[in-house]
């Protein structure tokens, strides 16, 4: 007689087949939101205001290794902090060719 081993029965799946029970009892009864294909539509993207008027523009540019290790050691934001030196900087030339 062979013996069967015993099925190995994830944990995960058992709580998401629980979850889904719960919400096809809460669906039975009237409970609980229903998304019409027509709410999710509108609801892809962005946030309203969330874009700016005049968003950056993505770019390549080339670093030394070691400058684009400093930039990136300097922690988040760095990308930012680079465009800001390079705003200054422009603004600096702009005074010195006037």
């Amino acid at each position: 007689m062979i013996k069967r081993a015993k099925p190995i029965i994830d944990p995960e799946i058992v709580e998401f087949e629980e979850a889904l029970l719960r919400s096809l009892d809460q669906s039975t009864r009237g409970e609980g939101r229903v998304n019409a294909a027509q709410e999710i539509a509108a609801r892809r993207g962005r946030p309203v205001g969330s874009v700016k008027a005049d968003p950056k523009v993505p770019t390549t540019i080339r670093f030394d290794r070691d400058v684009l290790d400093a930039l990136k050691a300097s922690g988040r934001g760095w990308q930012t902090r680079v465009n800001d030196a390079v705003r200054d900087w422009l603004a600096r030339q702009s005074k010195t060719d006037s």
